[in-house]
């Protein structure tokens, strides 16, 4: 079984590197599922993703009191308008507009609304 949460775990932090660049994937949310499937399969690992300088204390932030630093909220927000406006320019049928504008407010809305650390 721990092979199992290993692989769900590297899973995990390799999507997380790709939402770094890529704005509509979270990448907080695949590192906490990453820190809770090491807890689970490698200790090392576990502790390398806690130790990390940057992914560390947003993990270290969420399990403490489920806050997101300012700069990422900011970061995110940036990211979100971003792909937003590309999708007008690109000329996304209204529809999807629609829907990706619901979404993303849904998004904004629950990161603006956790405490800052």
């Amino acid at each position: 079984m721990r092979i199992i949460w290993l692989i769900c775990g590297l899973s995990c932090v390799a999507l997380a590197l790709i939402g770094v660049v890529l704005p509509l994937l979270p990448t907080v949310p695949f590192l906490l599922l990453a820190a809770f499937c090491f807890a689970r399969s490698s200790e090392r690992l576990h502790d390398w993703l806690l130790a990390h300088k940057t992914f560390g204390p947003m993990i270290e932030d969420w399990n403490s009191n489920g806050a997101i630093r300012p700069s990422a909220k900011r970061a995110a927000t940036l990211s979100i308008v971003l792909v937003f406006g590309i999708s007008l320019v690109v000329g996304v049928k209204t529809t999807v507009l629609v829907i990706q504008m619901v979404v993303l407010s849904a998004v904004l809305f629950f990161i603006w609304t956790r405490p800052n650390s």
